[in-house]
């Protein structure tokens, strides 16, 4: 599973300066840095990752999406999580950055907060 491709696709989202990324595969190690740089290019008023197509997330995917939050947050900019599966759940727990991410159970639940 690690080493099958990430893809993404980005559409706007219902409000006007919200983007949803939408993520297909693991965000992994072996496949952040192409993304890394894509995503350092995409800067709207509110980002909403949608993680319903990734079924794994390592610590090093984790960090690209720690990094976008920290610097969306620079710019007072919106970042929410969307679609988080158990598994990844887990790491966000397990990493004590649950208290620092928004995490919605879905695309539409973060959009009514953007």
């Amino acid at each position: 599973m690690p080493d099958q491709p990430l893809t993404y696709t980005t559409a706007n989202g219902a409000k006007e300066g919200t983007v949803v990324l939408s993520l297909s595969g693991p965000l992994t190690l072996a496949n952040i840095f192409t993304f890394q740089n894509d995503l350092r290019a995409i800067k709207p008023n509110c980002l909403i990752m949608d993680l319903s197509g990734v079924p794994f997330m390592d610590s090093a995917g984790l960090g690209v999406v720690m990094n976008y939050y920290v610097s969306a947050q620079g710019s007072n900019r919106k970042f929410f999580l969307a679609g988080v599966n158990d598994r990844i759940n887990a790491l966000i727990q397990m990493t004590k950055v649950d208290s620092v991410l928004k995490v919605f159970p879905t695309v539409e639940a973060a959009e009514a907060n953007a």
